[in-house]
């Protein structure tokens, strides 16, 4: 059992918190049961396991350290001090686990048309971007939204934060793993969208169409901007359709992954409603 915040593997886990540390070992941290279990089931190759049984909701949760060990992890049994020292969360589930994992180039990425709920929607590819978001939450909880509506990718340009930050990864609940990410610049991924043919519909305030009513059933990918300025005029001038949600409160725009969200979902039901209209055909 580790009981020092000497011990070396301790130190390693929390230089985790820092960005060069993570991009010189590979490794991010997922801190919560539900999080380790959802990453070991879509297949990311787990390096440790720390745990820490008084901190266990229930006895139950135990189960979940043969699931890792036959994955590969190295399974560390830690006193409940260091635990609380390493962890994020205000209140620990005595689970935090590291991860080799990096994000995929732009040509890695495979945009096979995954399910969505209530229906899959047809194979045509629905790609997020976010372009020069900061806020860690932001990007994680457009990582969600965008595995709960069955996106293919989500892209990040000119990020100020990486995939692997411990936020992005607890706000996403463990979404990271299970949807493909990739980074790049804004020109790598102009040209990328352009060379698949994806059309590109930008959201921002100044656009006079609105987001319903500009067609989200084909190749598309949606383009938000970040928390302070929005989408850039380079991403502007490039896109396909400028589409605007309409508000009528005295604040000028939404939260950015509430904007995502509902740009997502409209793509959702417009598909839906393709797939609906082509059955009846």
């Amino acid at each position: 059992m580790l009981t020092s915040l000497h011990n070396p593997k301790v130190k390693l886990i929390a230089s985790l918190r820092e960005r060069r540390t993570r991009e010189a070992t590979g490794l991010v941290r997922v801190e919560g049961y539900d999080e380790v279990r959802l990453a070991l089931a879509s297949g990311a190759t787990p390096a440790d396991l720390l745990y820490c049984p008084p901190l266990f909701p229930d006895g139950g949760q135990a189960a979940l350290l043969e699931e890792a060990r036959r994955a590969g992890a190295r399974l560390i049994e830690v006193d409940e001090r260091v635990f609380r020292r390493l962890a994020y969360r205000e209140h620990p589930d005595g689970w935090l686990g590291t991860f080799h994992w990096s994000a995929c180039r732009l040509d890695e990425l495979h945009l096979e048309q995954r399910a969505a709920p209530p229906a899959a929607p047809p194979a045509a590819p629905l790609v997020v971007v976010v372009q020069g978001l900061e806020k860690p939450g932001n990007l994680g909880a457009i990582l969600r939204t965008a595995d709960a509506a069955g996106a293919s990718a989500v892209v990040a340009c000119d990020a100020r934060t990486d995939w692997g930050n411990p936020n992005v990864v607890r706000a996403s609940k463990g979404a990271l793993f299970t949807i493909p990410v990739a980074t790049a610049s804004s020109e790598e991924a102009l040209d990328w969208l352009h060379r698949q043919q994806i059309r590109m519909v930008a959201a921002t305030p100044s656009a006079t169409r609105r987001y319903d009513e500009v067609d989200l059933a084909g190749p598309v990918a949606i383009v938000v901007g970040a928390e302070d300025k929005g989408v850039s005029r380079e991403w502007l001038a490039a896109a396909d359709d400028l589409v605007q949600i309409p508000m009528a409160g005295r604040v000028n725009s939404l939260n950015v992954s509430a904007a995502a969200a509902i740009l997502l979902y409209e793509a959702v039901r417009q598909r839906m409603r393709h797939n609906a209209t082509r059955g009846a055909g």
